[in-house]
């Protein structure tokens, strides 16, 4: 620099600071993208670890409402009534990993538990007060110096009153050691701002700090705390402990069904050094062409002062050149290199996608194909006796029948091949009566033999209605079986079935003399279901999948309990319009 003009000296400063702000700007854009790809990563963690938190107290939820209707809890006047009771609590607490079950009366004394002999007070208790009211209460807080999760279910009275409380107080250290010491940092806050549940027990019983951010330990004095602001992440800079990030992103989640808040805190020391090297690259790059700028400079100067050393400087630069011009060449190669293996992650993800969807289709594949093969397996076994008997026209038709249905599993693979395909199947006109007179003749056989009655008078006509004769098929026949499966252990064994016909729409509604529904609203959920654990028809697909045939059509299914007892389902379909043939 000594060479230059005067009037020259600045540019080589105004350069270098140049660069340096053109590289604050791309660490600052770099760190921005690379939050927001954690702050998706993290929130998908914190969702995980929110649900896995919720499905495993969702256990004792249904425990203790399970356990509230028990026949045990009925007489417990005598000593014998609530030893046979606390016995019985016992047991349940043994196989479900209660920590304590107990029940208590109007009053709030503990009648009997599981674990100690009763006799003490839960009148107080929130989770009690709730269930006084005739709602399911929950509750948190420590027992025998324990954390415990607490639902407590009411106890009806026969008149209808609440006569007491059915309490599931579940152990939280059992809960969260599935998922202790996992990365990254979560923890659940109660509406008090405490930690009550983390994968860091360090951080347990911290309270939120003042001012709504940060957490503090409930004694001793709080340690450094800073948050900031980068673009829309919040971050936190604290010295918590060695398996705790010293600068992290944080996220929160409001988990209203337990009363608690998911927090996460996800360590950014991979983001800074992310875009640390992406601006050190920039720099770096923008250094090198400022050189070669520089360098050529030089070499213009070195012309004009001395023509003599000419031929030196130009060869001393050309090498020089070639030097830079090999390193760019590099930094490209490179360059394309992380683009190819950024492709082939890419691939990677959506065939990772595409494997996953496949997974989950397949339930869906084997639910839609189990009744119709049922049937062709009754039909053969029917067969097969009508012709030891030498009745030949009733195999014949039998096996009809089977061919039949082979062609409609077939219709159904390709209606399951088209949805895997993202195809639709448009709907078309379809007679009402005909679908729900093969769904009958499905069933038949499995309702004469279970002693099932059907009330149903067939109209005299064809109804048309906008759907798909396989398809809507199913949806009728899985809600017979269902009916049938519901009423196993009924006295009176009638399904009624009923068509109403109102303008445009018309309405098939089927009815059963079973327990009826303990939840309406979640019938059509996937995988949920009231059947044992392990059947093979107990798979919780067929009324979800009902569903979305229905709402293909543009129809509607409905679940609901009628007075008198049972369970009905209500399917709507739409009349077919001859204006729509027209079209």
């Amino acid at each position: 620099m000594t060479g230059l003009r005067p009037r020259h000296r600045w540019i080589v400063p105004a350069f270098l600071v140049a660069v340096a702000a053109l590289a604050a700007g791309v660490w600052r854009y770099g760190y921005l993208q690379a939050l927001d790809r954690q702050a998706l990563r993290g929130a998908a963690d914190l969702a995980l670890a929110s649900d896995r938190l919720s499905t495993q107290l969702q256990v004792y939820r249904e425990l203790a409402v399970l356990m509230a209707d028990h026949p045990v809890l009925r007489d417990l006047g005598e000593e014998r009534g609530r030893a046979a009771a606390r016995e019985t609590l016992r047991k349940v607490a043994d196989k479900t990993s209660a920590w304590d079950i107990f029940y208590a009366d109007a009053t709030g004394v503990v009648q009997v538990a599981a674990r100690g002999s009763g006799g003490e007070s839960v009148a107080r208790t929130a989770d009690f007060r709730r269930a006084m009211q005739g709602a399911l209460g929950s509750d948190h807080g420590l027992r025998e110096g324990r954390r415990v999760y607490s639902y407590a279910a009411p106890v009806f009275a026969t008149g209808g009153g609440v006569r007491g409380a059915l309490v599931v107080v579940a152990d939280v250290e059992d809960v969260e050691q599935t998922w202790a010491g996992s990365a990254p940092v979560v923890f659940f806050t109660d509406e008090d701002g405490e930690v009550f549940i983390s994968n860091r027990s360090e951080l347990l019983f911290w309270r939120r700090a003042a001012g709504g951010r940060g957490l503090a330990p409930a004694e001793g004095p709080a340690p450094a705390f800073r948050a900031a602001r980068i673009g829309p992440h919040e971050i936190w800079q604290a010295d918590w402990g060695p398996y705790i990030p010293a600068r992290a992103l944080h996220l929160s989640k409001a988990l209203p069904v337990i009363g608690l808040t998911g927090e996460v805190l996800i360590d950014v020391a991979p983001a800074r050094r992310l875009a640390a090297l992406q601006a050190a690259a920039v720099a770096a790059i923008f250094l090198a062409f400022g050189a070669v700028l520089y360098l050529v400079t030089e070499r213009r100067r070195a012309l004009a002062r001395a023509n003599a050393v000419l031929e030196d400087r130009v060869a001393a630069r050309t090498r020089e050149l070639s030097e830079a011009n090999q390193r760019l060449r590099r930094e490209i190669a490179e360059r394309h290199e992380a683009e190819a293996a950024l492709k082939k992650a890419q691939a990677d993800l959506v065939q990772a996608g595409k494997l996953s969807a496949l997974g989950q289709m397949s339930a869906g594949i084997s639910h839609e194909l189990n009744q119709p093969l049922m049937a062709i397996r009754s039909f053969a076994e029917n067969g097969a006796q009508f012709l030891q008997r030498g009745r030949t026209d009733v195999a014949a038709e039998n096996l009809a029948r089977i061919s039949e249905l082979a062609r409609r599993m077939g219709r159904i693979i390709r209606n399951l091949r088209a949805f895997a395909r993202q195809e639709s199947v448009p709907a078309e006109r379809v007679d009402l009566v005909a679908i729900l007179a093969s769904a009958i003749d499905l069933t038949g056989a499995r309702l004469r033999r279970e002693g099932i009655v059907l009330d149903y008078a067939p109209p005299a006509g064809p109804i048309w209605v906008r759907g798909g004769e396989v398809r809507l098929g199913q949806v009728f026949v899985n809600l017979v079986t269902n009916a049938a499966d519901a009423m196993a252990g009924s006295a009176r064994k009638v399904i009624g079935l009923r068509i109403e016909e109102s303008g445009n729409r018309v309405v098939v509604r089927l009815r059963d003399t079973g327990p009826g529904l303990a939840m309406p609203d979640k019938v059509f959920e996937p995988f949920y279901t009231t059947k044992e654990v392990g059947a093979s028809e107990g798979m919780g697909l067929g009324l979800s999948i009902s569903y979305g045939i229905v709402q293909s059509f543009g129809g509607d299914i409905r679940g609901s309990n009628p007075p008198g007892g049972g369970a009905e389902f209500a399917v709507t379909l739409e009349r077919w319009q001859e204006e729509e043939r027209a079209a």
